[in-house]
């Protein structure tokens, strides 16, 4: 049988004859070939058991929590999770879902990752059903997503710094292009303008979400001819940039400087002073997009395309009033 009559069954061309079509049919079935743009069934039943979570990047421990609530809810429901990273500005936007439709796996979790409508339109061609974790662009409406209520989180940081009396508060947001940065300084923006205070241009920089960012954005601020007296970081990590960088300037927290982070990583009720942040449910957000994702896998519509879980302030030792 030559390659190219095989070549002709495989793309489903006419000119084969039945009997010839139905051999090689016969073999592609016996040696498990899989069709360009078909996905495998598993052998024993639909369900292949495992599940793909992917970061933009594993280097931080908002990921572990992420990741942890993900593993809790695949320990229970008896499912595996394949853990990888991808980074933005990739030569081949869709090179990691195209390894995604060649290992079977059952349906995808993508964690504050950019998705690109290639990449979408492969994943729905390979039938691969996917849940977004903390969308960094605006997500398809039909689209399921799991965030948390960040504007609300913005806003209750910075209304807690104006009740101590902080008038000069400046913010350390995240990327600009974060769907959850935006969400964070408009909530800094709304508290100041009910509040009745200025939104000054130089108190608001961006970061990168890591503690490098937060530190020199924080050198910034605190090098400014009127430094502010508070700072709302855009996450933790920064927060605790700031906090170096308050340090080195030989500023004391809160005494010289009230300090207010965003997610409530295991980290901030041991540092320093204790850290005042926004906590945000990240482990719930990892169960919940595994539960949407495995209803998704069953044929169930989820009962909402778009969950924010909700955040709430919890007020630790890195915040005082202010005279100033």
């Amino acid at each position: 049988m030559s390659l190219p009559t095989v070549s002709k069954v495989v793309n489903g061309r006419p000119d084969v004859a039945p009997d010839t079509r139905a051999r090689v049919e016969r073999l592609l079935s016996e040696f498990d070939y899989r069709r360009p743009g078909t996905r495998r069934v598993a052998r024993r039943g639909r369900r292949s058991g495992l599940i793909d979570l992917i970061f933009n990047g594993l280097d931080s421990p908002w990921a572990v929590e992420i990741l942890r609530g993900v593993e809790e809810w695949c320990a229970e429901h008896a499912t595996g999770a394949a853990v990888s990273a991808v980074r933005h500005g990739s030569a081949r936007p869709a090179s990691w879902t195209s390894a995604l439709a060649g290992h079977d796996t059952e349906g995808v979790i993508l964690v504050t990752s950019e998705l690109t409508a290639p990449q979408l339109q492969q994943l729905r061609g390979e039938g691969i059903p996917l849940v977004v974790v903390d969308p960094v662009n605006l997500p398809d409406p039909e689209l399921p997503s799991v965030g948390a209520t960040n504007w609300a989180g913005g806003l209750a940081a910075t209304d807690h710094l104006i009740t101590l009396g902080h008038q000069r508060i400046a913010t350390i947001a995240g990327p600009p292009d974060y769907l959850c940065s935006r969400a964070r300084l408009d909530g800094y923006r709304t508290a100041l303008d009910r509040a009745e205070l200025p939104v000054r241009d130089e108190y608001v920089r961006y970061g990168d979400f890591h503690h490098e960012g937060g530190f020199q954005r924080g050198r910034e601020l605190l090098g400014l001819p009127e430094p502010p007296t508070a700072i709302f970081a855009g996450n933790d990590q920064q927060a605790l940039g700031v906090f170096e960088a308050a340090r080195q300037r030989g500023l004391r927290i809160p005494q010289d400087l009230s300090v207010v982070g965003f997610d409530d990583l295991p980290v901030a009720r041991w540092v320093s002073p204790p850290l005042t942040t926004v906590r945000q449910p990240l482990a719930e957000m990892g169960r919940t997009a595994a539960a949407m994702l495995s209803d998704l896998i069953d044929g169930r519509a989820p009962t909402s395309r778009r969950v924010e879980l909700s955040t709430d302030l919890v007020i630790r030792e890195s915040t005082a009033r202010s005279d100033r």
